[in-house]
């Protein structure tokens, strides 16, 4: 590989180089960031806000065709009821605020979770934001809510035995693609990179099934203070891994 100064081009490289597509991060440590800072968790979160439009722009500045994010787990709700209802209205309104510009920079918005649980109002902001940005030709963008990968593949595995007892397919016959369709992720490609920010050193039930063979960078910075240039450290860090898919 040529060797280039600028880690954005290096990391552009990487990706031409690799067939690069998919990079799925867990947007961990926005109330850590604002504790450390003596301020309110809804700062962190809004500032987590502000990371994730950077990482979109950031993605589709390197080339990278796929983003998917994980930004409230199934187990999220556990929280403090007050910050649920903080973190559901901040989803709601940052589609309202920004899909316009979203849309107009080609990203296309999708959402991967148990959407049909969220309040009738968040609903239907997401349902809009998914329809005004269907045919984008941009950044694909999935954003992980209400998402949990345990459950996904009990979702997954229901659609199957449905299936089965219509006819459809043989038990017998069932492949690792058939599951693949199944599955929230359903046409996407399995994520190259797995991204986690604030240090922690676990998967937290995310994208079980389709990281297999993803690589992982775990990087102490916390979400709030990821930007264009750490997004370019993962790639560059993706670019020496030997990917030797168990061979």
């Amino acid at each position: 590989m040529v060797l280039i100064e600028n880690k954005q081009e290096i990391a552009k490289s990487i990706i031409r180089e690799t067939g690069f597509k998919h990079a799925a991060i867990i947007m961990d440590g926005n109330r850590r960031w604002a504790k450390n800072k003596h301020l309110p968790s809804a700062i962190g979160h809004k500032e987590g806000v502000k990371a994730l439009k950077r990482a979109i722009k950031s993605a589709d500045e390197l080339g990278i065709q796929y983003l998917t994010v994980y930004a409230f787990s199934t187990e999220n709700w556990n929280r403090t009821p007050e910050e649920v209802h903080f973190l559901m209205d901040l989803l709601a309104n940052t589609l309202k605020n920004e899909i316009e510009e979203m849309h107009s920079n080609g990203v296309v918005v999708n959402f991967i979770g148990d959407i049909e649980a969220l309040n009738k109002n968040l609903k239907q902001v997401i349902k809009d934001a998914i329809t005004k940005t269907k045919n984008n030709k941009g950044v694909k963008l999935q954003i992980a809510f209400n998402y949990g990968a345990r459950a996904e593949l009990l979702h997954a595995f229901k659609l199957l035995n449905q299936k089965v007892i219509s006819g459809d397919i043989n038990i017998s016959e069932i492949t690792e693609d058939d599951i693949s369709q199944c599955l929230y992720t359903s046409g996407i490609p399995d994520p190259d990179l797995l991204i986690r920010t604030g240090g922690e050193m676990r998967i937290s039930n995310y994208l079980l099934w389709q990281i297999a063979y993803s690589e992982l960078y775990i990087t102490k910075k916390y979400w709030p203070e990821f930007d264009n240039e750490a997004m370019c450290d993962a790639i560059i860090e993706f670019g020496k891994r030997n990917r030797r898919w168990g061979g």
